[in-house]
């Protein structure tokens, strides 16, 4: 196959959201589909709900409500599969052309994470490798993962500088 899989979005009935993906499970089993229909995601919140009584409770609500998101390699096969399922009105595109999410979109939902292995720790001797700074070199200061920074105290004019870059943008010293 020479396309990959990417990212869609399957419009269903309101309500029908998990029905739609128990049903495309069951058929791509059934089919031996697993190779081109990989994941299937309704993407759900968790939010704090107060009752008439003043009390508040936890609640799962879906994110984006008659939509279901799929993993998959766009074929004539897969494509009929989906539309083919009882609740599925269609692909979010146009017609009958399905528009994937863009990287960006997939990210910014959470759908998937790049990872990046942080080869260093706090007070390691680095160098930056990207950006204007690149060349430069420092010493690790704080490191945060979640939100893909590192602080690196950099020598620049004789002074100590703090400077903030992605943890990509910086190697250990050899």
């Amino acid at each position: 196959m020479a396309e990959t899989a990417k990212w869609y979005v399957i419009h269903t009935y309101s309500g029908y959201e998990n029905a739609v993906k128990t049903s495309i499970e069951k058929f791509v089993t059934g089919r031996g589909m697993e190779d081109k229909i990989l994941r299937m995601e309704i993407p759900m919140e968790t939010v704090t709900e107060v009752t008439d009584s003043g009390a508040t409770k936890e609640v799962e609500r879906k994110v984006f409500p008659g939509y279901v998101l799929i993993k998959m390699v766009m074929t004539d096969d897969t494509w009929h599969l989906v539309r083919n399922v009882r609740g599925v009105t269609g692909f979010v595109g146009s017609a009958n052309k399905a528009i994937p999410l863009t990287e960006e979109e997939v990210l910014a939902m959470g759908m998937e994470k790049h990872e990046i292995v942080v080869n260093y720790n706090v007070g390691d001797h680095v160098k930056i490798v990207d950006g204007p700074l690149a060349s430069f070199t420092g010493v690790v200061e704080e490191i945060e993962p979640e939100k893909n920074h590192v602080s690196v105290m950099v020598s620049m004019f004789g002074r100590e500088t703090p400077v903030e870059l992605e943890l990509d943008q910086v190697e250990v010293l050899k």
